[in-house]
This record gives C-alpha cells, structure tokens and sequence, in this order.
C-alpha cells in the first residue's frame, strides 16, 4: 500500500493507492482509512516530519512478487467528518460535590482551548516558568479581577498560597500572635472546631461559643458573644461546608480583628472586606480547582510572625515575592483568574448573589413542602446558599435515593461521612438547570416511595 499524502489536502480529494495483493473488504477499507486519519494527523504536525522526509515506503512484510493494478481508492469525506460537539446533557452530569466542584462549563472550555499553545505563547500554562512574563501577566491578571469583584481595599495584600485553608488554621496564629495571646473563636461546625484546635499548639484560644450541643445547626445571637478584651482576633468559619450553616451577617471584633474561613462561600456575594483583618479560602469550592489557597490580609498585619513559624507559613515571605517566593500552583492559579473573569462578567457578585439565592430557594421549598419525607435539619434564618443538607424521613432509602440519581446524571450527593445524609452543594457554577433537575427528581423519588 503506498500513501500519498499532501497535508495541505482537504479530506473529500485524499486519495489512496492501493497496491495491496489482498482482496478489499469492510475490514481492509476500515484499516486503510484508520491509516489515513493517523498519517493525516501526524503529516501536519509540526513536530513530526516522517511523512514528509520518507520517499519510500516502509515495508509491511518482506517483498513479494505481485501481479495486479492500481486501484485508486476515493475517501467519503464523512468518514473524516468530526461528530457535532456533545451538549451537557450527552457527556457532562450535574456534580453537586462539595469540593472539588463544579467548574463553569464556559471556563472549562476556554482553558480546554488554551490548553496546549496558550496565548500564542508556543506552551502551556502548565510549562511556563512562574517568573517568566507569561505567567506574570497572567498571577496578575487573577489578583486584579478578584480586587474588582471583592472591591478589595489597597491597604489589603492578595496572597496565592498552598496547603488549603487547613494550612491557615496554624498559619494565622503564627501570624497574628503570640504564644501567650489569647484569641476567640465562634465554632459553628467541623471547621471551624479544626481550626481552634490546631491554634492551641501556637496561641491561648478561647471558644467563646460552640453549637455542637446542638448538632451544628445555628449560629449565635451575636448580643450573646462574650468576647475576651485583649483579644488579639475573633476567628469565624463563614459557611460551614459539612452541616450547611451560613453567617448572613457578620460579628464585630471588639478588640483585635475579624478573621474568616470562607472557603466554601468565597466570591458567593459581595462582602466588606474592609471589615475584616484576614480573609482566607480554599479555592476549589468556588472559584478554581483544588490546590490553591487564597489569603486576604491587611498589611499592617504582616511582618510580626512567631520565632518558631516557618518559612512557608510567613506571609510577609509570600508579600514581599508577590505569592512567587517558590513555584506557585500555576495551573490553578491560571484556572481561577479564568472565573474571576467569568464572574465579572456575570455582572459581579451582586448578580452572583441573587442566581444563588435563586437556586437555594428551590431546593429548600422542595423539602419543606414534602410534608416530612425530606428534612434540613439546619434553623432557615441560617441556611446556607452553597450546602444544603437533608435527611429522608425513612433513612434505609438514602442510599437508594442517591443510587437513583447518579443513574439520572445527578452525583456526589452523598452527605460528608461524618453527619451522613443527603447534601447537594450548589456553588455559583451549577447551573439553575442541575437544581430543578434534582428538584424534579426528588418529587418523583417521594410518589414511589412515600
């Protein structure tokens, strides 16, 4: 068989010459335009010159002495033809996992699409160097939309770090504090009873209210807060990913700062970030994917770190190298500005807000109008607008319930395996269609099994 083969060509005037002593057959035509496709692919390719360089063919058995003629073979231009893009509802499923999650779709296909030259750079994000000026403009890019979403004052520093917002419940009291100093901290969920854990080994913290007595299902009366004078900051988790509670507003330090875990509410609605000393966030619920921790402090807060902190956990180290001291993560770093960008263009986080609301709404007359078959255990004045936990009154069907809805495209909606349940996470990038969808099938789920 002899290929002949202009990678100029368009695919309808490709032609074969087939000089094979076997008889054509299904197979035999399927193989020569697998080898078509393949020899096209590589010919055009600015990497590969095999094509172009060979004037012989290579030998696919020792010679043998044949007898026939040339048939030249026209190709159907629609075996060359691509298939039409699939649609979300062909080859994407509505993950409401609580982290990593859903990214936008129309993020997803923009980095697919800079994926291998980005820029016209000749390279990937994923092979820059982080000092080259590719992926300075593009950290930079990042930290400027996310000021403009935030309205981030200028005395504030933005710090793209590692380690997740776990890393930050040792590394705010290395910053902020002393060894002796006292802090409070308001635990309202499994993140934030991690976080005042963790700052016993590097500060005096003193819980100055605790919801696990009753199962982490409210959020204190903030006229009932006994904060410690002296205190050097007040610590809230703002969004309480596992057990579904939200802050709606904000408490005020009356000494020290306000210091907030917003991992899994970042850049869900607009917030006064002047109000606060630090902000801190995983990325990978909200804005980018998992790897990326983002930290919001005010200047005048860096520079005082504890003896014993190390390097790592410094932020006047991250400050001073503009989040470049050692090899960032890129790539996600790249994937955030990408949704910061997105969200702008959304209309910022006032509109953000209220496509939030409008799915939350949904789901939660959902279960409140079951008449019991699905219960939120969470008090409504506080129910979060990201996570949305639930029980069915007959607790043998969740594990069918969630069995069904992943054969529906519906997935990780199993509950954190320390509470158990049902929990959807419905972060700014799930589609208002994915909660009427989960919506339409929880009342299907409930006729045929009420």
């Amino acid at each position: 068989m002899r290929l002949n083969i202009n990678p100029g060509s368009s695919s309808s005037d490709l032609c074969l010459k087939h000089h094979s002593p076997f008889p054509r057959t299904p197979n035999s035509t399927f193989f020569l335009f697998f080898i078509v496709t393949v020899t096209m692919s590589m010919a055009t390719s600015p990497h590969t010159t095999l094509f172009q360089t060979r004037t012989t063919p290579f030998p696919l058995s020792s010679p043998r002495p044949t007898s026939f003629k040339p048939t030249s073979i026209k190709c159907a231009t629609q075996l060359h033809t691509q298939p039409p893009p699939l649609t979300h509802s062909q080859d994407r499923v509505f993950n409401f996992a609580a982290g990593p999650a859903t990214l936008p779709e129309k993020v997803l296909l923009r980095a697919q699409s800079e994926l291998y030259n980005w820029g016209g750079s000749g390279m990937s994000v994923m092979e820059m160097s982080h000092r080259g000026k590719e992926f300075l403009s593009i950290i930079q890019k990042a930290e400027s939309d996310l000021r403009a979403l935030l309205q981030i004052p200028p005395e504030y520093s933005v710090l793209f770090l590692q380690g997740g917002a776990t890393s930050q419940f040792a590394a705010l009291p290395l910053n902020l504090c002393s060894p002796n100093d006292a802090v409070d901290y308001i635990v309202t969920g499994s993140w934030s009873d991690k976080a005042v854990k963790e700052a016993q080994k590097y500060c005096k913290p003193n819980v100055i209210w605790s919801g696990k007595s009753e199962k982490y299902t409210k959020i204190p009366s903030f006229d009932d807060l006994k904060q410690n004078p002296g205190s050097g900051y007040l610590h809230f988790c703002a969004n309480e990913t596992i057990h579904g509670v939200e802050f709606k507003e904000y408490p005020v330090a009356q000494s020290g700062v306000l210091v907030a875990d917003m991992s899994s509410n970042f850049c869900s609605k607009p917030v006064d970030v002047s109000k606060f000393g630090v902000i801190y966030a995983g990325a990978q619920k909200n804005v980018g994917p998992s790897g990326v921790t983002i930290v919001i402090v005010r200047k005048d807060l860096i520079g005082n770190a504890q003896a014993l902190t190390p390097l790592m956990f410094d932020y006047k180290i991250h400050d001073d190298n503009n989040s470049l001291y050692n090899t960032p993560p890129c790539y996600g770093i790249y994937m955030c500005g990408l949704v910061f960008e997105d969200l702008l263009e959304q209309g910022g986080l006032v509109e953000v807000e209220k496509k939030n609301k409008k799915k939350a709404d949904i789901l939660y007359n959902a279960i409140d109008g079951s008449k019991g078959f699905y219960r939120c255990p969470v008090e409504k004045s506080v129910r979060s607008l990201m996570n949305v936990p639930f029980t069915l009154e007959k607790s043998e069907l969740e594990g069918e319930f969630i069995k069904e809805a992943a054969k529906e495209k519906m997935v990780q909606l199993k509950g954190h395996r320390s509470v158990g349940g049902v929990r959807a996470s419905i972060y700014n990038a799930m589609p208002l269609a994915g909660v009427e969808k989960l919506v339409a099938f929880m009342k299907d789920f409930q006729v045929r099994h009420a």
